[in-house]
């Protein structure tokens, strides 16, 4: 690993570190140490950074805010990139385009001190464009296939290119990047609407009150946890099977919300997975349904 960090340096790839916690950049608060974690300058020292990784045999994830992946307790012997300097944000009229670290939240909250419409629903999603994008994201009925017009990608041949929001085949929780992790989104381009400023941040207040009620933000999670079925709700079906409260190690199905697990007590990613599974598994066995899981999981194999 001397070589990486050399290679680095010599090569003003941007900042790194070395043995990090991963629970230090995820929202789960879990999982092991990642040899290195990089963060590029930009989008030429990511494409060096990605050749000289690939021949020297090191894996690499490119990670955003940590706010949908599960890594587990072992170390991630490998690389692990994050776009947090890929933060560039233009508006122009009624479009912006946002750089892949660019926080969703705080995009939201310019975009209505700007009074422009249609990124309301984004106000609580703790993720960056680039995650938003990768697994489109979204609440409230809407997510970010009714937004985005295009998205700057880095192919797996490290080519540059962009993908129109038809290219990313949208569908619920689904995208043509989560089906081709290979590729990376660099930045997005958003279509929004003018609208009233006062408005916006009336609905996105009382949203936020909302939020604070009936979901657990006290405790680390990941947000919702399963894809609500067609016609039905992935939490209610939780309940009835009588798993709120219901704990794994330090691990908890959220008693204020049951799609939520939460790291109640010092939880392992080992506590997350095995309950996010045992849940599932109840489902399954009461309602002959099988829940999808939102988050991905990292290291596990």
């Amino acid at each position: 690993m001397n070589e990486i960090s050399s290679f680095i340096k010599d090569n003003d790839i941007g900042k790194f570190k070395e043995d990090v916690e991963l629970s230090d950049l995820t929202t789960y608060k879990v999982g092991g140490a990642a040899n290195f974690v990089v963060y590029p300058k930009n989008v030429l020292k990511l494409i060096v950074l990605i050749k000289k990784l690939r021949e020297i045999g090191i894996k690499y994830k490119v990670l955003g805010f940590g706010s949908n992946v599960i890594f587990s307790d072992k170390k991630y012997d490998g690389v692990i990139i994050k776009l947090d300097e890929f933060n560039e944000v233009i508006f122009d009229d009624t479009t912006l385009t946002a750089g892949a670290g660019t926080s969703l939240i705080k995009l939201s909250h310019k975009a209505q001190r700007l009074g422009l419409s249609g990124l309301e629903f984004a106000a609580g999603i703790p993720g960056s464009i680039g995650g938003a994008v990768f697994m489109n994201a979204g609440a409230y009925k809407s997510d970010m296939s009714d937004v985005v017009s295009e998205v700057k990608v880095l192919t797996p041949e490290l080519e540059i290119k962009i993908l129109s929001n038809k290219d990313l085949h949208y569908g619920y929780r689904e995208s043509f990047l989560k089906e081709n992790p290979d590729y990376i989104c660099l930045e997005a381009k958003l279509n929004l609407k003018k609208g009233n400023k006062e408005e916006i941040k009336d609905l996105m207040q009382n949203r936020k009150q909302r939020r604070t009620l009936s979901q657990p933000l006290e405790y680390p999670s990941a947000g919702s946890v399963f894809r609500n079925p067609e016609g039905e709700f992935a939490g209610h079906l939780i309940e009835e099977c009588g798993l709120k409260g219901y704990k794994i190690g330090g691990a908890q199905v959220s008693e204020k919300h049951a799609n939520f697990i939460i790291n109640k007590d010092k939880a392992t990613a080992t506590d997350v997975r095995n309950l996010i599974l045992f849940v599932q598994e109840k489902v399954k066995q009461k309602y002959k349904i099988n829940l999808k899981v939102e988050q991905e999981f990292v290291n596990w194999e």
